[in-house]
């Protein structure tokens, strides 16, 4: 499996109503110093609508819109549609973080 794919299937088990970091992710895979390759392989997703990759924001909960589903309005219109509040281009972490066991 490559890194993208190890990206994805991360992704996927990421419950409705939470979201992770580019940097949570890379720590979960064991390459810390790689969330730069993480949000790299959140652009190129080639499936987005089954794999959801806007549950993904930077480590201060702000929305990237840097994804193939399309920007950081629709980010967070399929955030709010799962029941994140979006406030200032922002998700509160302390709410709607998830951690990885």
């Amino acid at each position: 499996m490559n890194f993208f794919e190890k990206v994805y299937e991360l992704l996927k088990i990421i419950p409705k109503g939470k979201v992770v970091t580019y940097g949570q992710i890379a720590a979960k895979l064991g390459a810390p110093r790689s969330s730069r390759a993480v949000g790299y392989a959140l652009h190129v997703n080639p499936d987005p609508e089954n794999i959801p990759c806007f549950r993904v924001v930077n480590r201060n909960g702000e929305l990237s819109g840097a994804f193939a589903f399309g920007g950081a309005e629709v980010q967070k219109m399929l955030l709010e549609a799962d029941g994140i509040t979006v406030e200032n281009g922002k998700v509160n972490l302390d709410i709607y973080g998830y951690r990885f066991d």
